[in-house]
This record gives C-alpha cells, sequence and structure tokens, in this order.
C-alpha cells in the first residue's frame, strides 16, 4: 500500500491533471473545433484516431487523437509512421509537424486513463517487448500526453525513415533509450519537474 506522502502526491498531480486538462479544454476549444472540422473535410472518416494502448496497471484503454491518416478501419502492419508516410493526409502533415494531433488526449486526461505528464502509452505489441523491471515500474502511473522521451524524439518519424528495417530500429535501437528516459522522469517525477516537462512541451506546441 503507498504511504501517505504518496498517495498525498498522487492526489496532487491527479487534481493538475483535471484542472489542467479542463483549462486546456475550454480554452482550446476553437482552436478543436476547428481542427475537427479541417480533419473531416481533408479526407473521408472520424475526426478522431482511436487506437488501443496499454495504460496503467496494464489496463487497455483507447487514446484520442485527431485522425491524420487515410481513414482505413481494416488496415493492418507496422503501428509506426515512417516519416512521409503516403498515407497521411494534408491536415495531418501539420498537425503531426505542430503535434496538434495530441491535443485530444485531453479528454483521456478527463477520464483518468491519462496524465498530463507521464511516460507515453504504447500499443500492447511494444509493450511486450518492454524489460519486465521497467514494464512493472512504468506500468504503475498513468501514461501522459508528453514526457522527457517524447520531446527527445520529436524526430523519430524522420529517424525510422532512415532506418533500413523500422520496425528493428524502433525495438533495437529506439525503444530502450525511449525507455531509459521514461525511467529516469519516474525517479524524480514531482509537481515541479512536471510543470518543467509542460512548458518545454507548451514551446514545442507553439514552434520556439
Amino acid at each position: 500500500m503507498p504511504s501517505p506522502p504518496a498517495r498525498a502526491r498522487a492526489a496532487l498531480k491527479r487534481a493538475i491533471d483535471l484542472a489542467g486538462a479542463a483549462m486546456g479544454l475550454l480554452l482550446l476549444a476553437p482552436l478543436l473545433l476547428a481542427v475537427a472540422a479541417w480533419v473531416r473535410l481533408d479526407s473521408p472518416g472520424p475526426v478522431f484516431f482511436r487506437q488501443e494502448r496499454v495504460g496503467r496497471h496494464g489496463r487497455p484503454f483507447r487514446i484520442h487523437k485527431f485522425r491524420t491518416m487515410a481513414h482505413a478501419p481494416q488496415a493492418a502492419g507496422l503501428a509506426l509512421t515512417v516519416g512521409a508516410d503516403p498515407r497521411i493526409t494534408r491536415a495531418g502533415t501539420w498537425l503531426r509537424r505542430t503535434r496538434v494531433d495530441e491535443l485530444p488526449q485531453l479528454i483521456d486526461v478527463l477520464q483518468g486513463t491519462m496524465s498530463l505528464v507521464g511516460p507515453r502509452p504504447e500499443v500492447p505489441r511494444y509493450v511486450a517487448a518492454w524489460p519486465p523491471a521497467l514494464r512493472e515500474r512504468l506500468l504503475a502511473v498513468r501514461p501522459g500526453i508528453t514526457d522527457p522521451a517524447s520531446l527527445a524524439f520529436r524526430d523519430e518519424g524522420e529517424r525510422l525513415a532512415r532506418a533500413a528495417d523500422p520496425e528493428r530500429e524502433y525495438l533495437e535501437v529506439l525503444l530502450p533509450q525511449k525507455l531509459r528516459l521514461s525511467a529516469e522522469y519516474l525517479a524524480q517525477a514531482g509537481p515541479l519537474s512536471d510543470l518543467g516537462v509542460l512548458w518545454r512541451s507548451l514551446r514545442v506546441l507553439l514552434g520556439r
């Protein structure tokens, strides 16, 4: 059972998540509505891309993102997007470059499946490749919209596009580095460090 200080930190983090997500959705509502309309007009299909990810304690959930690819419900293959993927729509190109496609995850934060800051949620296929000790640590907390690993690997798609085997490059090179950064984040995570990650993420969103 978590100690009283740990429970207090968890309660504070959840309160910050709820306040931040609610405020973000309210302030960003005009942008989110405009982007939703653009996605629908740009290509046939739903506004949101819903994909199963692994959440806290290994529970699966369906993440919210603005759809950035041509709608193909039965598509199979890599769970990775590599470079200038031909499936990416015109709207999707801008959404991915600016990271605006990630903003609907504020809904997931309100629902309690995600946090503002935390290890990025992965698909089950790649969580199965995590070392057991790290899997237990990373899945002990809610996954986040942003974290130091996602900031460090903003150009992941371009890196994978240069690889002869993108999935092998991801599993053997990028994923271990991302897991290390996520573990380092968890080792010193707190309200102040989370605010620092959010500030850096906001600067990325604003293109600074």
